[in-house]
């Protein structure tokens, strides 16, 4: 899903997944059941602070209930700690159940009961 500006730019962009066994990352998220997810949420740095990423977050998970699916996962990683209050606020949880690590990145997971 992408949120276009007036002058046709692209503000921000998100990947949705339906079924979590397309997923594509490490550790146990692609084993989830009943899930949905949304991967690689990016904004333009022009455009940030406008709620592109809200946008773009709540248009997942009303993607994810449109599916009927009971859960929206997610990962993060400490360089993106801005976001985890936004993600926060729109009711996901910390689920360390979902923590990986890619190399030497530790990337955590959240989950949002439906």
């Amino acid at each position: 899903m992408v949120v276009v500006g007036t002058d046709n730019k692209i503000l921000g962009a998100v990947v949705f997944i339906g079924d979590m066994k397309y997923y594509g990352s490490g550790g146990s998220a692609t084993k989830e059941q009943n899930a949905s997810g949304f991967r690689l949420l990016a904004v333009d740095p022009l455009a940030r602070g406008k709620g592109i990423g809200k946008i773009l977050t709540i248009a997942s998970i009303h993607k994810a209930r449109n599916r009927k699916v009971g859960q929206v996962i997610i990962h993060t990683t400490k360089a993106m700690r801005a976001a985890w209050k936004m993600y926060e606020n729109l009711g996901f949880k910390r689920s360390e159940d979902l923590d990986f690590m890619q190399r030497e990145l530790p990337v955590y997971g959240f989950r949002l009961l439906l």
